[in-house]
């Protein structure tokens, strides 16, 4: 739920108090900009993505901060003191629902935030989303199927059996892998649970388009006076949107549709796979995390598929550990790109190129169809005027 105003904390102190009192509502948090003519609406976002279209929509009238950095992940993410005092004297905390920050609630707490909370998911259909997500399950369950059967050979010793020779070198080498990924990740897993909506929903542009008007719309109640401001900034950002949209479609439908199949490095790009007609042959983590644990069993399915469905490349996320990728590219004997990954739980660092959401999305657009083989066009003036971020 969003509230649809801000707490103020004001009090009435005497002559003697006038400077604490000054102080106090310069700091305290769910201070309306509107009570001082130079105020800026604070504003705090969860997300990478998140806090890009608070800053394009806000322009000016806020001053954002973005509690996740560049290559952070919201699903094992801790604030801290610094992350804290930032809520605390917010006015505005932007999240992107769907499960997706199981931190919030203790953070609010914590921090005494009581400004406004708006959740971008709340601007899209999170009932189709829900059905995107099942079908993508469905999908993929040729992996799960042939896990659950790699998992029973493995079970009765009969490794020899498989439908592909790993040779013993091979099954030690991923096998290995596989153990240290477990023990990187274990300490970080926090049990989240997303429940049946796959929460990565900005991935694709017409879902994005969704988020950016529902945080115009409030920041528009949080900030009657710059609303006119917002709803500008937010049309113009959503136009522009809409023609990353159109030139990403292009760009896929050009590529015959046998090649376009992807590995993901967890089941991060359910959406943007959904939106461009690219098939899924699984992912390197089985999970909507990237702290997921893949057993031995799940990575010989998946090698299985990569050979089935003629899967030209396996991507590399920039939350995640290039290693198991590595292996099961080795074992697959396809290509692993790792030097251009794939920003997807993310945006990149400044100088990246995938510092902004648009950039970050050209950047996968062209990286996925180059490693296919194949070439995309120069994207329209507007996407590539806010491509800088």
């Amino acid at each position: 739920m969003r509230h649809h105003s801000l707490t103020k904390r004001a009090q009435m102190l005497g002559a003697t108090g006038i400077a604490l009192a000054a102080t106090l509502l310069l700091t305290s948090c769910g201070t309306n900009a509107a009570d001082a003519e130079h105020d800026k609406l604070k504003v705090v976002a969860t997300t990478t993505q998140l806090t890009d279209f608070a800053t394009q929509v806000g322009g000016d009238d806020t001053e954002v901060t973005g509690l996740l950095p560049a290559g952070g992940s919201a699903h094992h993410f801790d604030p801290t003191p610094a992350d804290l005092l930032a809520l605390g004297q917010a006015d505005v905390l932007v999240v992107n629902g769907a499960n997706l920050e199981s931190f919030v609630d203790s953070a609010v707490e914590a921090s005494g935030f009581s400004g406004v909370i708006i959740t971008a998911a709340d601007g899209i259909d999170l009932a189709e989303a829900k059905q995107i997500t099942a079908e993508g399950e469905d999908e993929a369950s040729g992996t799960a199927a042939a896990a659950d059967a790699v998992a029973h050979d493995h079970d009765h010793d009969h490794a020899d059996e498989h439908d592909h020779d790993h040779g013993d070198e091979a099954n030690h080498d991923h096998a290995e892998h596989a153990d240290e990924v477990a023990s990187e990740t274990a300490n970080d897993h926090d049990g989240h649970d997303h429940g049946d909506t796959n929460p990565h929903l900005w991935t694709a542009p017409r879902y994005a388009e969704g988020m950016v008007s529902e945080i115009a719309d409030g920041f528009a109640q949080a900030d009657p006076e710059h609303a006119a401001n917002y709803t500008k900034r937010g049309e113009e950002y959503i136009a522009t949107l809409t023609e990353l949209d159109r030139w990403a479609a292009e760009q896929f439908a050009a590529v015959p549709e046998a090649d376009r199949v992807l590995v993901s490095g967890h089941d991060s790009l359910r959406y943007f796979l959904h939106d461009y007609e690219i098939g899924f042959a699984g992912a390197i983590l089985p999970s909507f995390e990237d702290n997921a644990e893949p057993s031995a069993a799940q990575i010989d399915a998946l090698v299985e598929q990569i050979h089935a469905r003629g899967v030209k490349a396996i991507f590399v996320e920039s939350s995640m550990s290039p290693k198991l990728a590595k292996t099961i590219a080795r074992e697959a004997n396809v290509t692993v790109v790792d030097d251009t990954a794939l920003y997807a739980d993310s945006l990149g660092s400044a100088g990246s190129g995938a510092e902004s959401y648009v950039g970050a999305t050209v950047h996968n657009t062209r990286a996925i169809i180059e490693a296919w083989g194949g070439s995309v066009t120069d994207p329209p003036a507007a996407v590539d005027a806010a491509m800088e971020g």
